[in-house]
This record gives structure tokens, sequence and C-alpha cells, in this order.
């Protein structure tokens, strides 16, 4: 895998070296601190089953052939073709008529594979893993084809990342570890591997670590601190006492901060590789420029990047969270009352941990970006190195 660097020639032993030693100390012990914590979190007991059905009962996918919404009888509202080409009655719930319309290939529960005197079908959900693997694999195609080798690396780091989630994150939220070292855990083990697959081994890229990772010890305590200083339970969602009746030893308060980490993780990577980029970008136009005037010409970009990507958690949410904020827009309470209580306060709680990490993320990732050129210059000056916009770092 070729590196993200934009080197005018070779860096020499005496710059790498000068690069391990700026790096090592910070990047090293925080790789071993995550290695440690997963060994010590990893989760080791029997993950719980959630039983969605009875035993026995299949779930056959047939046809809508025609629906009958005005019809007297509930029972005889949509008919319905099954794979071996006979015709038979689905009962639909209500709320879901309107949503049904012929050609439509629905799943449905057959009542009658439990040996039941009342046998039929009744709706379950819609088939939708074709449009959806369409969707995945235009989004695959296309990122392949535009990013070309980066753009399959991130795709893989996206498979690894979800991978860790899958493997030690929820299994250790399951059994109740602590919120706070599973979700940084788990964050900093995701960074390592994204942002080096996708923007290889280079001081950029290091630089760009750095700052995620100081970004996430900062919205880590910051989560920890709201969850508590706000009594934001985690109870308050919809799933919550289904999760805990099948899975009593997770504490939803360490779902939801474990939420507010995670939640974070794509844009605050976003905003630190680009602001390390944009640093060495400008160390790469005015070679001379000191630290302060770096940090200052970063920061203006930075200021811009702020503002967008506030923009973007903010309608992330909304959109995420929309039937509920239309509740509260019709709601008899008012605004500051809606804000402040139950699951749309955990909402509001997760948007301003996140926009502060992000925010605190970037100055700390331009300082350090601005830093680490001139220091490189420093060491290429005393040995007498010819100009280097990137290191990389073996």
């Amino acid at each position: 895998m070729s590196a993200h660097t934009h080197d005018v020639t070779p860096a020499s032993p005496q710059v790498r070296r000068h690069a391990r030693r700026i790096f090592t100390a910070i990047l090293v012990p925080a790789l071993l601190v995550t290695l440690v914590g997963a060994w010590v979190l990893w989760p080791t007991g029997e993950r719980p089953v959630l039983e969605t059905s009875p035993p026995g009962m299949t779930f056959p996918t047939v046809t809508v052939a025609e629906v009958f919404p005005d019809a007297s009888d509930p029972l005889r509202q949509v008919r319905a073709t099954t794979a071996d080409g006979s015709s038979a009655w689905v009962q639909v719930p209500p709320e879901y008529l309107p949503e049904i319309d012929p050609g439509d290939r629905i799943i449905a529960a057959d009542l009658g594979s439990l040996g039941t005197p009342d046998s039929g079908l009744v709706f379950t959900d819609f088939v939708r893993g074709p449009p959806l693997g369409l969707l995945a694999a235009v989004f695959t195609v296309l990122v392949v084809a535009v990013a070309r080798w980066r753009g399959f690396a991130a795709l893989l780091g996206l498979g690894i990342s979800m991978a860790v989630i899958g493997a030690f994150m929820l299994p250790a939220l399951l059994e109740g570890k602590p919120a706070l070292p599973v979700a940084l855990v788990t964050s900093s083990a995701i960074m390592f591997v994204v942002l080096y697959l996708a923007h290889g081994f280079s001081l950029r890229t290091s630089t760009a670590l750095v700052g995620t990772l100081l970004g996430l010890l900062a919205t880590g305590f910051l989560a920890t601190w709201a969850s508590g200083a706000a009594h934001l339970t985690g109870l308050s969602g919809e799933y919550a006492l289904d999760l805990l009746s099948y899975a009593p030893q997770a504490r939803m308060s360490a779902v939801l901060l474990c939420g507010m980490v995670i939640a974070g993780l794509g844009v605050l990577n976003d905003v630190t590789i680009t602001q390390a980029s944009a640093v060495w970008e400008l160390h790469g136009s005015s070679p001379d420029a000191g630290w302060r005037e770096l940090f200052g010409r970063g920061m203006r970009i930075g200021r811009d990047h702020i503002a967008s990507t506030v923009y973007t958690i903010v309608f992330a949410y909304v959109g995420a969270t929309l039937p509920l904020v239309l509740l509260v827009s019709i709601s008899d309470r008012a605004m500051l009352d809606a804000l402040t209580s139950g699951e749309l306060a955990e909402e509001v709680a997760r948007t301003l941990v996140g926009s502060i990490g992000l925010v605190l993320a970037i100055p700390l990732t331009t300082a350090i970006a601005a830093w680490v050129v001139r220091a490189t210059r420093s060491a290429q000056a005393t040995q007498g190195e010819p100009e280097l916009v990137d290191v990389t770092v073996p």
C-alpha cells in the first residue's frame, strides 16, 4: 500500500528518525493502552439471544396480487400469490394497508406452520433486500471508481470498524462493562485502522491521528459529565425496556454514552485529516512560514470547517429523529421543556457533545501539524537536507 505523501525527495534516515521521535512517544503508548484495554474488557460471557418468533413458525415471501382497502372484512383486504402459484389472503395491520400496492413482495408469518386452528398469513414486513443491495453496490462502485485505491481502502476500513463494534463493543455493553473505557478503546482501535489504511503511514496521517485521539478523549469525558449532570439514563428510547428485559446486565446509560462517542467518529476523522492536510499544503506553498503563521492560516480554514461540520451534525440528528421532532412541534409544551425532557434531551446532549469534541479537535490538530512541519524543517536544515512536504514513517 502506498503512503499518503507528497515528497520532493526521499526522506533521509535522519529525518525518519526525527519523525519517529515526534510520534513514537504518543502513538505507541496509545496503541498499547488500546490493546491492553481491549484485552481487559474483552467480553467472555454468552451473548443473550432475542427470540423474535415462536419455534417452528415459517415466514414465506409472497407477492401482492390485489388490494381491497374498502373491504368490510379486514381479513380479505390483501390477496397475494405464494411461491407455488397458489392464492392466499394476508392479514395486514390498518396502518400498513395504504403502503401496500399490487406487485409488492412482502414477508408473511404462516400461522398454519404452528399447527394452530387459526391458520393463515399475517403481514410481517416488506422485502427490502434487492433495492438496498442495489444501493450498496452503486455506492461501492462509485467510491472505488472515484477514489480508486483510497476508496477501496476506506471501504475495507469501514468493514473492519463494523467488525470491531460487533465483536467487542456490543458484547461488552451487553455484559455491563464500564462505558467510557469501552467507548474509548473501540474508537481508538477503529481510528488506528481506518486512518492508516485509508491515508497511508505518513507524518500527515499520524498528526491527524493524534488530533483525533485527543478529540476522542475530550468527547468521552464530556459525554460522561453530561450524562451524569443532566441525569441522562438512556431509558427514554423505545427499545430501552426491551433491551433490559433480554440483557439485564446492560446499562442504558452506558449504551447512551458509547453512542455519543461513536456518533462523532466519522466527523472527527474528517476534520482532523482535513486540517492536517491543510497545514501541509500551506507549508508547501510557504516553506519559510513560522509556526504562528501556519497555525493562524490553518485556523482560518478550520473556522469554515467548524461552521459547516456543526451544521452537518445537527441536520444529521434532526433527520434521524424526525418523527420525534414532529411530535415535539405539535406538543402543547414549551420548547425549552420539550428540549430538556426524556429522549429529546439525549439527542440534544449527543449533538452538543459531538460538536464540542470536533471544535476542540480542530485547533489541537492544527497546532500539532504546524509544530510537526516546523520541527521537520528544523531537522532538515540542521542536516542540510532539501525541503520535504511530507515524510513517510516506516
